[in-house]
């Protein structure tokens, strides 16, 4: 029984919340770009610049006599522009230039990977972790904050949570109620039927993208100054990855998704909880449960998902003469 309490405490559920933070962000990116048609698994790759990145600035703006909490949001802000970037740069090979969409997604997580580990040498002269840096406090919400139980598990994080709290309802409206998201599904269905009426589906699958890069970098930032203060090398450890699991696992659909980011967010909470309680496990088999339970829900689901129609086809499908 004080195991059972331990698993379901509100500590743990907090924890839930705040495990499923990064990986709904990025899920909600992931969706995004995958029903525009486009393909990426360069959420990881984006998620760790913009982990290097929240930090970088966040660091330099407290080097320049910033206050602590506007040079995090400088950090923040910086991810979200990088990410931006990054993932247009995904979008013009996939897009423009039709490199395969997979190829394009892999370059990047290793490109990103290489880089954000020699700058971390280059920069602040160390290996492995950056020194700490100017990170986000909790914001509890006034009254809302005080409620029993719901209190602390709703209303007591860091301003990226409520912003993810906020991104899930935005992002089903725009996709399922609102001129861009019909395009966008068309886009990753029939992209000839739009082209037809005089839709530019490439503009629409570039946004799509886009999109996905300001989330996933947010993912980031959440990781190295919302859950940490420092840097530390590959700190992603395949949340991108997981995060396009939860896209598959929710259907592309965000409602869905954010339901299979709380599932694998709970295993994360999950094995801290046991780990705190002193649980005679190996730590190393703790800390594969969530792969572990993200394996075992792709593979009772994957044959179910129905992924857009055209998702991973450049368009048109042949090189125009």
């Amino acid at each position: 029984m004080e195991l059972l309490g331990a698993i379901l405490s509100t500590a743990t559920i907090a924890a839930m919340i705040r495990s499923a933070t990064p990986l709904t962000l990025a899920a909600m990116g992931g969706i995004f770009s995958e029903r525009g048609g486009v393909i990426n698994i360069a959420l990881e790759g984006i998620m760790l610049t913009g982990a290097f990145t929240a930090v970088l600035f966040s660091t330099i703006g407290a080097s320049i006599g910033l206050p602590a909490g506007a040079s995090a949001m400088l950090g923040v802000a910086a991810a979200v522009i990088f990410g931006l970037a990054i993932a247009l740069i995904h979008a013009y090979f996939s897009i423009t230039l039709r490199v395969n969409q997979l190829v394009s997604g892999v370059a990047i997580n290793m490109l990103a990977f290489g880089i954000t580990g020699l700058l971390l040498q280059l920069i602040f002269n160390v290996t492995g972790n950056s020194p700490a840096a100017p990170d986000m406090k909790p914001m509890p919400i006034p009254f809302l904050a005080d409620i029993p139980v719901l209190g602390p598990i709703l209303f007591q994080h860091q301003p990226i949570v409520y912003v993810m709290f906020l991104a899930v309802p935005f992002s089903a409206f725009l996709i399922k109620s609102t001129p861009y998201g019909l395009r966008l599904r068309a886009a990753g269905d029939k992209p000839a039927a739009i082209d037809t009426v005089g839709v530019d589906v490439h503009r629409i699958r570039y946004i799509g993208v886009g999109l996905s890069g300001v989330f996933a970098g947010l993912a980031g930032a959440y990781l190295s100054l919302g859950q940490l203060n420092f840097f530390s090398e590959g700190m992603t450890s395949g949340r991108g990855f997981i995060a396009l699991a939860a896209v598959i696992f929710g259907n592309w659909r965000p409602w869905q998704a954010f339901g299979a980011a709380l599932l694998f967010g709970f295993s994360d909470a999950v094995q801290i909880a046991l780990q705190n309680a002193g649980m005679s496990v190996p730590s190393d088999f703790l800390l594969m449960a969530p792969y572990v339970v993200t394996l075992i829900a792709l593979a009772g689901f994957i044959k179910k998902a129905v992924p857009p129609a055209a998702i991973g086809q450049p368009y048109p499908a042949e090189e125009p003469i």
